[in-house]
């Protein structure tokens, strides 16, 4: 407990889903929390994590908009006087075919988790760079890591959080600023029920749930507990690295011989 007393955490996607879980775990290592989303209702993750660590605000605004992120980050500075840790988990889904995909749909999805990520980060550093300290944990997928079908936008966008990530890493490591990605498999959370929920994919689904050598979807506060651990002092040494949280699911192709090896 109390591995992260008196630091203080910028959020983003903070309302619902990994974002949420954060900023629980964080304020239950004794963080305080500001929140970032697109929402002004918080779902019960965050409203815990305020009143464990009170303060907190849930700043509503879009990542895309460098005015409205600027204007949260330094609310976040008022409020608390520093940033020590940003979680970049503000992220959309979406994408198709290439030669089917509008331009409008392709900026969006690229906007959100990409550039909103990069803005975020922009209006971050300096608050870090004046106290000569900081952690970066940004959320790709492994979609960044691997292509799936019909991924487009969003693998593309995941994969430059990933670059992003080492980017940041390069440039201010040696101003005491880590930059990390964690590229969560298939997480339990509403975006991804959204997209099970589509017509035709109840199979795809219930065949994506299979792939991960653990046999289930992921859930948000495992996810939480790698940002923990990457925003914590007990990562002192860890930095550019792209942390795959996917219970397995990048580990290989399961072909179902485990059944036939009695593994099942």
């Amino acid at each position: 407990m109390n591995r992260l007393q008196g630091k203080v955490a910028f959020i983003t996607g903070a309302a619902s889903g990994i974002g949420s879980a954060c900023a629980l775990r964080f304020a239950q290592e004794g963080a305080s929390v500001a929140g970032f989303d697109h929402s002004d209702a918080g779902d019960s993750r965050w409203s815990e994590a305020v009143r464990l660590a009170p303060g907190g605000d849930l700043v509503r605004g879009d990542v895309r908009s460098e005015q409205e992120v600027a204007a949260a980050v330094a609310s976040a500075r008022q409020r608390f006087g520093r940033i020590d840790i940003v979680v970049n988990s503000a992220g959309v889904a979406g994408g198709g075919p290439v030669h089917m995909l509008p331009l409008e749909e392709w900026d969006r999805v690229v906007g959100i988790n990409l550039t909103g990520t990069f803005l975020v980060c922009k209006h971050v550093l300096p608050l870090m760079l004046d106290h000569g300290s900081g952690s970066i944990v940004n959320i790709a997928s492994i979609e960044g890591l691997e292509a799936s079908e019909g991924g487009s936008a969003y693998n593309a966008s995941k994969a430059g959080v990933v670059m992003l990530t080492r980017n940041l890493a390069m440039d201010y490591g040696r101003k005491g600023i880590r930059a990390n990605a964690i590229c969560p498999g298939f997480i339990d959370t509403p975006m991804l029920h959204s997209i099970f929920n589509l017509p035709g994919f109840a199979e795809y689904g219930a065949r994506i749930v299979d792939t991960h050598v653990l046999g289930r979807l992921g859930r948000p506060e495992e996810i939480a507990n790698a940002a923990l651990f990457l925003a914590s002092d007990e990562a002192s040494f860890i930095t550019g690295h792209a942390l795959a949280v996917d219970g397995g699911f990048t580990a290989g192709h399961r072909m179902g011989l485990t059944k036939l090896m009695g593994l099942e």
